[in-house]
């Protein structure tokens, strides 16, 4: 049974350029009656989309839509990312795209698979956060890719990612990108993005790990109202950025990390993190669950840990359940 938004994604095809459209031209484009084009349309509500009706005129989603496609995509990737890319696939809906390529990492078949999805029903980020995602806004993008060495080989990968989105940022001149440890990107002090890896397979020797990314570019209002922390938006930021674009561009970034990495490591990225660091050299506070910590933030090891002056002690802390946050 096709999910409704694939059942929707012919009339958003139709929506997408912003403009007023009749129910009588709707229903013609669509091959279906006007009863059947009002019911299709007062769904779309529910997936974060506001739809304007003029009485005599019409519907519209103001502002349009700027949608995915593969083909444009692949279009614009660079001959490199090309050759590295297995697959490309594109969702209309998924319950989350980190979810859908462990599934085919346990399969065997998610070894550079690539998924953006324009939707998804349950993202997340880390600490079991929402990520909230209304349709056609933002890059939803997974990758599966694996590695032998073991978990050990993947030490300070978040952290690489975290260099790979804000060098695609850069190519459009996006400012205020920043980097907060160890899963997030933030842009004018607020998150624009964040990363979850998520592992498979054997982790002392050939294992898979999925790179989930989440991006805003083009939140709505009335979905924006249910994020839970300070957030930046893309398009404010940057308006007309387009969003096959710079979903080529992050895998331009992406792909070749991932292929170079065994040899590089994060050694070849813990400067440019470093450059980028959204606390350096501020007192800040570090949890896991009960625990707390304070301490000056002095930067990232070779392995990506955190490194904190408490009192003149310097301590290491790794990737998990932790949070960080400027001292008050």
């Amino acid at each position: 049974m096709k999910s409704p938004l694939v059942q929707l994604r012919p009339l958003l095809s139709l929506l997408a350029d912003g403009g007023m459209h009749s129910g009588e031209s709707l229903g013609v484009a669509l091959g279906i009656s006007r009863a059947a084009v009002w019911k299709q349309l007062q769904k779309l509500g529910q997936y974060g989309l506001a739809l304007e009706s003029v009485k005599g005129h019409g519907y519209c989603l103001r502002g349009g839509l700027d949608l995915l496609s593969a083909e444009k995509i692949h279009a614009v990737l660079g001959t490199r990312s090309r050759a590295l890319l297995h697959k490309l696939i594109l969702r209309d809906e998924v319950d989350s795209t980190n979810a859908q390529l462990l599934t085919l990492m346990e399969a065997g078949t998610g070894h550079a698979v690539v998924m953006f999805a324009e939707h998804q029903r349950t993202g997340r980020g880390r600490r079991g956060r929402r990520w909230v995602s209304p349709y056609g806004a933002g890059i939803l993008l997974s990758v599966g890719w694996e590695f032998s060495g073991g978990v050990q080989s993947l030490e300070g990968l978040s952290l690489s990612v975290g260099v790979a989105l804000a060098r695609a940022l850069a190519r459009f001149e996006v400012p205020g990108v920043r980097l907060k440890w160890p899963n997030d990107i933030w842009c004018r002090g607020r998150k624009l993005a964040g990363v979850l890896l998520e592992l498979k397979g054997d982790l002392t020797d050939r294992c898979g790990v999925v790179i989930g990314i989440g991006l805003n570019s083009g939140l709505r209002d009335q979905s924006a109202g249910a994020i839970d922390q300070p957030w930046a938006d893309l398009q404010r930021i940057c308006p007309g950025i387009p969003r096959n674009l710079l979903a080529a561009t992050i895998l331009d970034e992406m792909l070749p990390l991932l292929k170079d990495y065994p040899e590089q490591g994060f050694h070849a990225y813990r400067d440019a993190w470093a450059a980028l660091d959204q606390f350096a050299g501020q007192s800040v506070v570090l949890q896991s669950g009960a625990e707390t910590w304070c301490g000056t933030a002095v930067g990232v090891d070779n392995k990506g840990a955190l490194i904190l002056d408490m009192a003149g002690e310097l301590k290491y802390f790794h990737g998990g359940e932790v949070s960080l946050r400027g001292q008050v």
